[in-house]
């Protein structure tokens, strides 16, 4: 706690942190507009060791009928009706000093709209709220959990409080129910500071993620900013990625065909050392989200990279 930054203050317990709009493939192979909410909430109860994300969140839960007016709130700034909702709240959906689980009626009926809808939350917490949420839901639902990766010396030193078998009953447990599972992937993990070792186990726990029946795969690169992931890179203990180590984990991993993979391109210009071509490796990566194919790769006449 003492190596953390402060927190994005104020926030509004009745407004969201963010929301945007963006295009994303969906299982049938058809490009959907997707809107996503970044809930303000109470922050998660784990403390994983390369998490930011209590930054934007408030020390307490949050007002009965809070969560369904932040959605509304979102919902009426954005410039067309999504056809796919994500409700990302900076931790797990079914944590109940999150998301209160009165508030799943109302939620329910704000996002009935919305063919697919996606929330996310920690594999331990995977039980009777997620089937709540999906008979209430007009249409199809998914969770997003981060695996991260499943290198056997890294991985328990995230501090996720779960293990692999958690994550592969939490996955069944989703399939059996007819919920569909996206993982999250870390690209360059802590205490993994060859890039070469990076790729070989982003692409493993993609691999992983996929024979747990996850339908997606999405690449993070792993950010500093929590304080923690400073100290261990002065430590050299952890080493962010290259825009090209992202670009190469995306497409091995689209190369093993199992499912659908999405890059992370949030703060891309944090992984960059080159403004010359950044747009352009941006944009690679969009289309490359988008046809799910390896796109031909981009030359930059001012750092002589070709990614």
């Amino acid at each position: 706690m003492t190596r953390r930054p402060p927190r994005n203050t104020p926030l509004n317990p009745f407004q969201p942190y963010g929301s945007f709009l963006e295009q994303e493939r969906s299982a049938l192979g058809s490009i959907v507009t997707s809107g996503t909410i970044l809930l303000t909430n109470k922050e998660c109860p784990w403390r994983c060791v390369m998490c930011d994300l209590w930054k934007h969140t408030l020390p307490e839960t949050v007002p009965l009928g809070a969560i369904p007016q932040q959605i509304r709130f979102a919902l009426a700034r954005f410039e067309t009706r999504p056809t796919q909702i994500k409700l990302y709240n900076s931790g797990s959906f079914f944590d109940s000093a999150a998301i209160p689980l009165a508030d799943y009626p109302e939620i329910a009926r704000v996002i009935g709209f919305a063919r697919h809808v996606i929330v996310e939350s920690h594999p331990r917490l995977i039980g009777q709220r997620a089937l709540r949420l999906r008979d209430l839901l007009s249409g199809s639902m998914e969770v997003a959990m981060g695996l991260e990766t499943i290198h056997p010396q890294v991985f328990p030193r995230l501090n996720k409080k779960f293990d692999l078998d958690h994550f592969e009953r939490a996955a069944r447990f989703l399939s059996v129910n007819g919920i569909a599972l996206r993982a999250f992937v870390l690209v360059n993990p802590p205490f993994i500071t060859d890039d070469a070792e990076a790729l070989e186990w982003t692409v493993k726990s993609a691999a992983f993620a996929f024979s747990c029946g996850a339908s997606v795969v999405t690449l993070i690169p792993t950010r500093e900013g929590n304080g923690a992931m400073e100290r261990l890179r002065e430590a050299g203990l952890f080493t962010p990625p290259r825009l090209s180590t992202l670009e190469k984990a995306l497409e091995l991993a689209l190369n093993l065909r199992a499912g659908r993979v999405f890059a992370d391109t949030w703060d891309l210009d944090r992984f960059s050392n080159c403004p010359g071509c950044l747009e352009g490796r941006r944009e690679r990566l969009n289309a490359m989200n988008l046809s799910q194919a390896v796109s031909p790769p981009t030359s930059c006449s001012a750092c002589g990279a070709s990614a």
